[in-house]
């Protein structure tokens, strides 16, 4: 058998787990099985999961339900482990180098003990310093395997599960499994602590916890708050009941109301039921509190008698006498934003939805697509698109709008219901209570997003502040996404409270509801001759230059790519136009409205790093990534994986590559259909055509999950067909 079991439950982590098993099959020890616990075979982690377990023999993946919590994922773990040590880590925290050798080297000294408690690390999701909480606690004890009785104050219930490792014969001989519900640390350490027999400690860290920025679902409002006096009392109980020794049962109970107070005195946790809260906790300090038990001193102590006494209205005074010092006046505020706040006081319009795309830019994208169903399956809602002062003309006659800026754009965000951006809304939108905010996003991440571009420096100085973009994630009650690379990118990058919604891209849809004559009319919209090959060329943006730069001489690839290639130059859009018009051969289609028209008139793409390529791959069309700079690309900004070791199609370093691909027709060679296969089975993994629907029916409908259109299967979507086939004699 193994020596060490490590049990990694995976619960919305899906987008660190990686980074957690790699530290274990990474570690020098290797005498070990690696268990992450799923969700399902179909949760997001499943695939993370399962993809370790094809490259290592050691992972072997299992699966729990979410109702079950986190006690039930560690419990189906412990269920398949054949280790004699087990290890609970966190599917978000990770085993610093070195840590089970260090592990293994300790328990060789020591002999077999029930528990072998170490020190780790808390990690400020963001910035600041680690904190050891652990180091304090294990110091005092004795340097080599001992009773519990010798180092009283060593209870465990101030220790995590994933701060040790325990004796599988021990936990199976006590009978001792994850209690259900929240708070099932505390339990769990109490009821194995109380059965311990034969102790060790590590000084030496062997888990970094890596704390989330929204906190732990403990820290939360909620009437989960109330379940930790349950693993109270069921710790407290079990301690009577095994005849605890009162040097003992006096450090265990201060260490467990040590956590009830930390809830009590924090109202917020608990948005009703504080004083029934306070009341239970009460009765359970008098009926247990062991004989000789003295109270601390100081503001705790305090708490402790108030709390022995039942005394909820002095409680609740002493926690609240200093909250009214150190309040400052509030700013006067402009006309505009005192009419807004003023009309965050109205009540919310339960018919209005408000819309906008690309920070004003038109009507377009995710946005505009799912405005359009919302029209067709919910015609009720007065839907409102936002749009920047200028482009006016870039909404549709049928479509209402607000300028950005205007006292009615105020009014409309103060009072709507339903705001739906694929960027983000202004710093002073206020997330009111009730309203719901979807995130549409505007493409699937090649580059890094969000807060991991901020060891990029480039791109960091033009990101700005990532608080307070992180002040409008948490506005978010739910982000969009097409594929699974995207929710665990998203979730790293934009770390916020919301719910992931895999449903696709609504802007897609249109790549699987078009027809041949949809084809033809755009291609013959943006001037495409007819029986040439229109070949799409949609450069990204640069963060280290300024202004567009083509990066190719495309009048020159139109000349060695054959005498019948025509090109769609679409530059970022952030750029108004691309370049300049030459021979007619190349069509500068930037200003033109619709992304989703210029792809489906074209026969194949060629871009470097630009989101485009993963939308054009539903229409399974030919792409060929022209990657000149992709080192200067890859490290000042940043991307999250190798798109050269995985890219849809032929890759090409040079122009003249580039003609070449075109001109031997390798563009569409079996290779280049075999990469685009992959690609698509990846990156299109939700994109069926019915993702606007599925938006609508949960978001604007309210249905359930469960409702909501399946999900179509790869093989069976038809996409658009191309006009022409590029065919050489």
């Amino acid at each position: 058998m193994p020596r060490f079991s490590i049990i990694v439950p995976s619960h919305g982590v899906a987008g660190r787990l990686s980074q957690a098993l790699d530290s274990v099959l990474a570690q020098s020890f290797g005498d070990l099985e690696l268990i992450p616990v799923c969700d399902g075979p179909d949760a997001p982690a499943a695939a993370v999961a399962a993809g370790h377990a094809e490259r290592d023999s050691r992972v072997a993946p299992v699966h729990s339900p979410p109702s079950a919590g986190l006690g039930g994922a560690r419990n189906a773990g412990m269920r398949a482990a054949r280790g004699s040590y087990l290890l609970f880590l966190d599917g978000d925290d990770v085993l610093v180098p070195g840590a089970l050798a260090r592990l293994a080297a300790r328990l060789a000294e020591t002999g077999d003990v029930d528990v072998l408690y170490f020190e780790h690390e808390r990690v400020p999701w963001w910035e600041g310093e680690p904190a050891n909480p652990a180091a304090a606690l294990l110091a005092g004890a004795p340097r080599g395997a001992f009773a519990p009785a010798e180092a009283p104050a060593l209870t465990g219930v101030a220790l995590p599960a994933w701060s040790a490792v325990w004796r599988r014969a021990f936990l199976t001989d006590a009978r001792l499994k994850f209690p259900a519900g929240h708070f099932t640390d505390i339990g769990w350490s109490g009821l194995a602590g109380i059965a311990a027999e034969r102790l060790a400690v590590l000084r030496s860290v062997a888990v970094r916890h890596r704390l989330r920025r929204q906190g732990g679902r403990l820290n939360l409002p909620g009437a989960h708050q109330h379940e930790l006096l349950d693993q109270v009392e069921l710790v407290l109980t079990h301690a009577r009941t095994a005849g605890l020794p009162e040097d003992r049962a006096r450090p265990l109970f201060g260490q467990l109301f040590e956590a009830v107070l930390r809830t009590a005195a924090r109202p917020r946790r608990l948005p009703s039921g504080h004083r029934a809260f306070f009341r239970r906790a009460g009765s359970l300090y008098r009926a247990h509190r062991p004989a000789g038990f003295r109270t601390p001193g100081g503001s705790l102590g305090v708490q402790h008698r108030l709390l022995a006494a039942g005394a909820y209205t002095a409680f609740r005074a002493l926690r609240g006498a200093n909250r009214a010092a150190g309040r400052l006046p509030r700013p006067r505020l402009p006309l505009t934003r005192l009419r807004y706040a003023l009309d965050l006081r109205r009540p919310l319009d339960e018919n209005l939805a408000v819309f906008c795309a690309y920070w004003g830019r038109g009507y377009t994208c995710n946005p505009a697509a799912i405005h359009a169903a919302a029209r067709q399956l919910a015609p009720w809602l007065r839907s409102v698109f936002l749009v920047e002062a200028g482009q006016e003309h870039a909404v549709p006659e049928d479509v209402e709008y607000a300028v950005i800026g205007s006292r009615r754009y105020w009014q409309l965000l103060a009072r709507a219901k339903y705001l739906v951006n694929n960027a983000n809304f202004a710093e002073g939108v206020v997330k009111r209570p009730g309203s719901v905010h979807l995130q549409t996003q505007h493409g699937t991440p090649l580059k890094k997003m969000g807060v991991d571009q901020s060891t990029y420096p480039v791109v960091a100085a033009r990101t700005g502040s990532f608080a307070k973009l992180l002040g409008r994630v948490d506005r978010w009650d739910f982000n969009l996404s097409a594929n699974r690379h995207s929710t665990q990118t998203w979730e790293r990058a934009f770390p916020g409270p919301y719910e992931a919604l895999e449903y696709g891209y609504p802007r897609n849809d249109v790549y699987y509801a078009a027809s041949p004559h949809d084809v033809v009319r755009a291609r013959r919209a943006l001037g495409v001759p007819d029986g040439t090959t229109a070949v799409l060329y949609a450069p990204t943006h640069r963060d280290h230059r300024t202004g567009f730069e083509p990066g190719l001489d495309l009048e020159a690839f139109c000349e060695e790519a054959g005498e019948d290639v025509v090109v769609l130059l679409r530059a970022h859009y952030f750029y108004d136009q691309g370049v300049p018009a030459g021979s007619g051969r190349v069509i500068d289609v930037t200003a033109h409205r619709s992304a989703e028209d210029v792809c489906l008139a074209a026969d194949a793409l060629i871009t470097d790093y630009s989101s485009i390529m993963f939308d054009y791959a539903n229409l399974d069309r030919p792409i060929v990534v022209y990657a000149d700079d992709w080192e200067v690309y890859r490290e000042t900004r940043g991307v999250c994986f190798d798109l050269m070791a995985e890219p849809p199609g032929p890759v090409a370093r040079t122009p003249e590559e580039l003609a070449r691909i075109f001109r031997e027709s390798a563009y569409r060679s079996p290779e280049s259909t075999r990469l685009r296969a992959a690609f698509r089975a990846r990156f299109c993994e939700f994109d069926d055509g019915l993702a606007a629907e599925r938006v609508v029916r949960r978001i604007f409908l309210g249905q359930s999950p469960e409702s909501l259109p399946p999900l179509i299967p790869l093989a069976k979507r038809l996409p658009a067909p191309a006009a022409t086939v590029f065919v050489r004699s």
